[in-house]
């Protein structure tokens, strides 16, 4: 079994197009077999949109929630198991900007394995609302240049 260790505290954001980090396969993660149980897969994809959101776009699930008053919900969610990950293994994480709308944010997902093998790759689309109405509501500009601004070329 690899020897375990900790994810990265800074993601990597000097790749054109994408946000970057990593993500350690935890015990709870795995069935007894030791391999991810295939939900966990979506609590993974679910920490890294919010890691996104925390570190890339510096508007952290607090701040949305709490003092914005929004929820960003997943409407959509599909994902391909490539291969099994294991226990102890550190797992390179890539979020990549598929589309902009005018509430939502698409995204696709890839977590690959410590040589670099596909392991599970997925899409999210997410839709800011407003948690008082439950209604969908138009992404704000600052949050849409970020976005922006975090996806452009550095």
């Amino acid at each position: 079994m690899p020897e375990a260790t900790l994810p990265q505290t800074e993601p990597d954001t000097e790749s054109q197009g994408s946000f970057r980090t990593e993500v350690l396969v935890r015990f709870a993660d795995c069935d007894p077999a030791g391999m991810v149980f295939y939900p966990r897969y979506m609590e993974m994809f679910n920490n890294l949109v919010e890691d996104w959101c925390a570190e890339g776009l510096r508007l952290s699930f607090a701040e949305l929630h709490g003092r914005r008053g929004w929820g960003l919900p997943t409407v959509h969610l599909d994902a391909d198991f490539v291969a099994p990950s294991f226990l102890g293994e550190l797992l390179s994480a890539t979020i990549t900007l598929r589309h902009l709308g005018t509430s939502s944010i698409s995204l696709a997902i890839r977590l690959d394995g410590p040589e670099g093998d596909e392991r599970v790759r997925g899409n999210v689309v997410l839709v800011l609302m407003d948690l008082r109405s439950k209604q969908a509501v138009p992404i704000p500009r600052d949050i849409e240049a970020r976005i922006h601004g975090y996806f452009a070329a550095r």
